[in-house]
């Protein structure tokens, strides 16, 4: 019986192993082809040695730096999106308690339309937001970077889920301890609640920072170029150089690859919290 359980437990990590290994191979890659000769990152892409950056050097990076101002273009991502995120987490974690531990008029109805406005994609509401912001003369600054992607009703009804699931004595004892609610949701509730803000925090940042399509609508110049938008202008002069491009692309990676490691216990977390009651 040990014995089949040690052999179920190799195949299930090997298994796991190997997809993982098929899921990352494209990053894997990427990295080798930024480190290597443009004669070079095309050839042998039938075999493992497409993976092994031959004739390794950091000349591609160099170019990247020198071409454009990518520390600038990296700072304003940054800024950008930690603004929506600070927001996104302060705002929507307010309604979402309100949703799960308040009664109030209309309150079903809300979460209905909370629910219902999910399912609606970014896309079908660009053209009105694009409107909005022209509209306020908002174009080509960080208001209309922002102020869009603040409330979100995936956000919302996350934070509602998790909150769910705090006990209602809990904050009764806050309440008889002379706690608000204001103070008991600062003081008590998000203390305690750092998977979902964790959970929320990655997503936004993974969104907003791969984010291309809004900042090319609303930013005209090149002070609030974010990072996506710079790296596009390395397929804007021919001929296309791929190693640039690929250690472009490998540059804006670094800051999610660094915030996955660290926030990846606390993602599992929170989406496994959050999906416990409906």
């Amino acid at each position: 019986m040990t014995r089949k359980k040690t052999l179920g437990n190799a195949a299930f990590y090997l298994g796991n192993t190997l997809i993982a290994l098929i899921f990352v191979s494209p990053l894997i890659w990427m990295i080798a082809s930024s480190l290597k000769p443009e004669a070079q990152i095309f050839k042998g892409l039938n075999s493992l040695s497409t993976f092994i950056p031959t004739g390794a050097s950091f000349r591609n990076y160099i170019e990247v730096f020198q071409r454009i101002n990518m520390w600038k273009f990296i700072g304003n991502s940054l800024f950008y999106v930690l603004v929506i995120i600070v927001l996104d987490l302060l705002v929507n974690s307010i309604c979402g308690y309100a949703l799960a531990k308040f009664e109030f008029k209309g309150k079903s109805l809300l979460l209905t339309l909370v629910i219902s406005l999910m399912v609606f994609p970014a896309e079908a509401i660009m053209l009105p937001m694009y409107r909005e912001m022209a509209d306020l003369g908002w174009i080509n600054s960080w208001a209309s970077l922002v102020v869009p992607f603040v409330a979100k009703c995936f956000s919302i009804y996350m934070f509602r889920q998790f909150f769910l699931g705090i006990p209602d004595e809990l904050l009764e004892a806050a309440s008889i301890d002379g706690c608000g609610p204001v103070r008991t949701f600062f003081k008590v509730v998000m203390p305690i609640s750092g998977t979902v803000y964790a959970t929320i925090f990655i997503l936004d940042f993974v969104a907003h920072w791969n984010d291309f399509m809004w900042p090319l609508l609303v930013v005209t110049g090149e002070e609030k170029r974010t990072i996506q938008l710079a790296i596009q202008t390395f397929f804007g002069s021919k001929p296309i150089n791929y190693g640039p491009i690929m250690a472009s692309l490998t540059i804006s990676a670094i800051p999610m690859l660094i915030m996955f490691i660290f926030l990846q216990k606390y993602y599992v977390e929170g989406i496994a919290s959050t999906g416990i009651k409906g």
